[in-house]
């Protein structure tokens, strides 16, 4: 199975920790946050990846170098520019397409600086019972900005503030939180339009108008943090020295 880890960020948000590194080698209870993400991925069955790397690029690539891409294959998708998440992933396009017995295995799409204990395994049996494009994972918390589903658990709109969109009718409508982790089946890349950097929420909102499947996985009852924040990097150092999570 594949996967690609999107960490080009800047990290503006982990200052001083992102001053002299990515945030992708940001440590935590010894661990940067690429080991950590590789690990979980590794133990679900992943063995290829790809990482897209723009800010301190070369620090990821001896990092890997030096620890022998822990036993995968890692290829690295250079960004001159910030390509957001939806032009990361289209630039990468070329990894999960590679070989015709490939085309039709779903892969997993997550973020660097996200820690869960999200089941893979799990999203990957309800991607394809449901017959899914891509399947998201979600929560019921609190966000500045959330994804709306229907009543069957497709993607139907958003919401940011009190601005709501929807792109489809929908008689039920659950506003919920993305986690940053989806599984994407590669017939996305046939589907992409967007050109340039744009987000990949975007072109999933534009997909649903018309009609795809994009699904959301309930993940309410696994652990999960978002580490874009110091004081999230502090409390998840905690979570680990008390068990919380490992």
């Amino acid at each position: 199975m594949k996967a690609m880890i999107l960490a080009a960020g800047l990290g503006t948000r982990l200052r001083p920790l992102t001053n002299d590194r990515p945030k992708a080698l940001v440590e935590i209870a010894g661990r940067t946050l690429l080991e950590i993400t590789l690990s979980r991925l590794r133990e679900a069955g992943v063995r290829e990846v790809i990482i897209n790397v723009h800010h301190f690029a070369e620090m990821v690539i001896a990092y890997l170098k030096a620890n022998h891409d822990f036993g995968m294959r890692i290829e690295i998708s250079r960004e001159t520019t910030l390509l957001d998440t939806g032009g990361g992933l289209k630039k990468a396009a070329w990894f999960f397409l590679e070989g015709a017995k490939d085309v039709d295995k779903p892969f997993i799409l997550h973020n660097v600086d996200v820690i869960s204990t999200i089941s893979f395994k799990h999203m990957l049996e309800v991607h394809r019972e449901r017959r899914a494009l891509a399947t998201l994972a979600v929560q019921d918390r609190k966000t500045s900005r959330y994804l709306l589903f229907d009543e069957r658990g497709q993607l139907c709109g958003r919401r940011k503030g009190r601005e709501e969109e929807l792109v489809r009718p929908a008689s039920q409508v659950n506003a919920l939180a993305f986690s940053g982790i989806h599984v994407i089946s590669p017939r996305i890349f046939s589907l992409i339009q967007e050109e340039g950097a744009f987000s990949i929420i975007d072109s999933y909102l534009r997909m649903a108008a018309e009609g795809e499947n994009i699904s959301g996985f309930r993940a309410d009852e696994y652990y999960w943090r978002d580490l874009g924040r110091l004081e999230s990097v502090q409390q998840a150092a905690e979570d680990f020295k008390n068990a919380v999570i490992s």
